[in-house]
């Protein structure tokens, strides 16, 4: 056999159980695989060793809930050019766009061979944002517009690149990569657990819930002590929380692109609502110190449960009468129809994740592929037309759904008793370890490599931004170009996210 297969639930890999391919035949592997609609890539990433770089890949069956692990090296003073998976496959191209930025591994073939993030310890150190090479056409018919990387508000640094025909835009190009917090690095730079716990939840820091669960369940996964049932049913509650609170204020954003201002103020309204329901169950309304690896010190006690049951009944009610005006009003539907639309078969071929992905038909969702906490039997909703509409109306669905499933949980009056959280238990020496976690964008990914002592060596991220900017920049192809801020809303992709 040419891979590792493994529940995702027991992903804990002993390096030397991992094959290691020539390159030609990972390649024609990961090729045949990605042929597959049931398969997408998870991850692919390298770190150094003493033999040279070893390149991982991770690739998903969204039908088995398996993994596929195997993977390849490139010396360190190799000189020899690879052929592209994206050249066959265009998914995986941020990922060989940050092999090649990180090590100098050259794909000759790769159709879109550009700097990824311009990391600080990138191996091109003369390669930089003035020298990057912006997609041209030579015309004098077209104009440019450059949007960033210095934004209004609190927008983080984020360049845009249209290509204009009059008001219509043929193409935009987005360069990212003008932050860096060497969080990734920073993992590796300390064993103290509950520091690497603080730093999951600031990888995206509106997500901080879901990056900390990926984090613990990494953590969980090597030391082989799984939580605990009632601390999964209380983390999918917390989780679902943040996914509602995200999901109203997004609806808040887009009425605000489309000067809705009833929408807007009704929906502000009710994400503070959320957030403080999150506030009401231990007293912050981010969930930062809710989820660590083991166990917690924040047990949710019944007068917490009965609160927010009532508060996500009062969230429930308005929200149901802020949307149905919301998706009724012909000055709404005129902005949100078929504005930003990307097709499914797009969508497949960029490897998109999460909302964004769904609202186009692709059923992607690691609640219902790959199940995780209390998530069992979970159907994710789908849309099909792929525009602005479509992604407003995912967000509203998704978050009555995650109503439903909080509410259904609290039903359960476990009163079994939550170990403290665990950071002492040693960990297991030259393993490979990943988690999955669905993320209110999308599909979430940590895996982590341990040396020989057992100490947390590598630590490699995937936040769903990373997939999804390019599917920002097909939704805004043939729109006009007052229309972008509205479809930028509408996916809502994390800046730090991408660049870590």
């Amino acid at each position: 056999m040419n891979w590792y297969v493994t529940p995702h639930t027991r992903s804990r890999v002993a390096l030397d159980k991992l094959p290691v391919l020539p390159y030609a035949r990972f390649h024609r592997e990961a090729a045949e695989l990605l042929e597959n609609d049931r398969f997408h890539c998870a991850h692919y990433f390298g770190t150094p060793d003493r033999q040279g770089i070893t390149i991982y890949c991770i690739q998903l069956n969204d039908e088995s809930a398996k993994a596929w692990i195997y993977s390849w090296q490139y010396g360190y003073y190799a000189h020899e050019e690879y052929p592209s998976l994206s050249a066959i496959h265009p998914a995986p191209h941020p990922f060989e766009r940050a092999i090649t930025e990180q090590f100098g591994v050259k794909f000759k073939d790769h159709p879109y061979d550009k700097p990824l993030r311009f990391a600080h310890d990138r191996w091109n150190r003369r390669a930089g944002l003035k020298e990057y090479s912006f997609y041209q056409i030579d015309s004098p018919a077209l104009h440019q517009v450059n949007v960033g990387p210095i934004h209004a508000g609190i927008i983080e640094p984020g360049a845009f690149r249209f290509i204009c025909n009059g008001e219509i835009i043929l193409h935009m190009e987005v360069v990212l990569g003008f932050q860096h917090r060497g969080i990734e690095r920073l993992f590796g730079a300390t064993s103290n657990w509950l520091r690497q716990a603080a730093l999951s939840e600031i990888i995206a820091g509106d997500s901080a819930l879901s990056h900390a669960w990926a984090y613990a369940a990494v953590i969980e996964k090597l030391t082989g002590k799984a939580a605990p049932d009632r601390l999964e049913r209380e983390r999918t509650m917390a989780q679902e929380l943040e996914r509602i609170a995200m999901h109203i204020g997004d609806l808040s954003g887009l009425c605000t692109d489309i000067g809705y201002q009833l929408g807007q103020v009704a929906c502000e309204a009710l994400r503070t609502i959320s957030i403080n329901t999150i506030q009401s169950w231990y007293g912050n309304r981010f969930g930062k110190s809710l989820i660590r690896p083991g166990g917690t010190y924040y047990p949710l006690e019944s007068a917490a449960g009965t609160r927010i049951a009532d508060h996500l009944k009062e969230i429930r009610r308005r929200l149901t009468e802020v949307c149905e005006d919301l998706f009724s009003t012909p000055s709404v539907l005129g902005r949100f129809e078929e504005c930003g639309k990307v097709s499914r078969a797009q969508m497949m071929k960029i490897g998109a994740v999460g909302l964004a992905a769904r609202a186009s038909g692709v059923p992607r969702d690691i609640r219902q592929s790959h199940p995780y906490g209390a998530f069992d039997g979970f159907e994710a909703v789908i849309l099909d037309t792929g525009d602005v509409m479509a992604r407003a109306r995912m967000r509203y669905l998704e978050a009555l759904q995650s109503i439903e499933r909080i509410l259904h949980l609290l039903r359960d009056n476990d009163s079994q008793e939550l170990p403290h959280p665990d950071y002492t238990t040693p960990l297991p020496p030259d393993f490979l370890c990943f988690a999955l976690v669905e993320g209110w964008r999308g599909e979430i990914c940590h895996a982590d490599l341990t040396d020989a002592r057992g100490i947390l060596a590598h630590y490699r991220v995937k936040d769903p931004s990373l997939h999804n900017w390019y599917a920002l920049s097909l939704a805004v192809r043939e729109a006009e170009i007052s229309d972008f801020p509205v479809n930028n809303k509408s996916f809502n992709l994390s800046y730090c996210g991408h660049d870590l």
